[in-house]
């Protein structure tokens, strides 16, 4: 039996590794599992707020568009965050577990909706600037990824409220306990 790798068994390897990047990776503090704690919550009510918005249908074809995707987009991070938790044994939060709530009328007008969708993805961005600003793991990349998609969601929320989509050049960050504290208005 040879000694050598065969260009078979490597490309098996390799995609093997491919399939578990886990196994690579070192294993997630108790800051990074704290974040994603917070940011698992973070995706849950904007989960629960865009399928609300949706709802009440006071969107025309291309608003419900876009909260149509951004609700597919927080869906995908909840995926990605709670497989943190998942991977360091422990269970994520689902919907169930948090009593979501909301101003009164928060949903009765575009612009009653798109002010609080302004404020619930500012809270998101810096929710998740903030972590990336706190791991030094490979996590980092993957709140950043989400950062990004969050600020896209805040865009579109921003030029319906104030007719500028472009926000500030420096997204502020939010600390754990700011981002606590910010998500401790809508979720119980």
């Amino acid at each position: 039996m040879p000694s050598h790798l065969t260009r078979t068994s490597f490309l098996a390897t390799l995609g093997a590794l491919a399939l578990a990047p886990s196994a690579l990776a070192d294993a997630p503090s108790d800051l990074d599992l704290a974040n994603a704690r917070l940011l698992v919550a973070v995706e849950l009510l904007l989960a629960d707020f865009y399928g609300r918005a949706i709802k009440a249908g006071r969107f025309g074809p291309e608003g419900k568009d876009s909260l149509e995707r951004a609700l597919f987009n927080e869906h995908e991070h909840y995926t990605s965050v709670s497989s943190i938790l998942s991977s360091a044994g422990q269970t994520p939060a689902v919907a169930g577990d948090i009593d979501f709530s909301y101003p009164g009328k928060a949903f009765d007008t575009v612009g009653a909706t798109a002010r609080l969708g302004l404020r619930l993805e500012r809270i998101a961005l810096g929710s998740y600037l903030g972590a990336v600003a706190a791991v030094n793991t490979p996590l980092k990349q993957r709140f950043a990824q989400i950062a990004a998609s969050e600020a896209q969601h805040a865009s579109v929320f921003a030029a319906e409220t104030t007719g500028h989509a472009l926000g500030n050049s420096f997204p502020a960050p939010l600390t754990i306990d700011e981002a606590s504290d910010a998500l401790s208005e809508y979720t119980g």
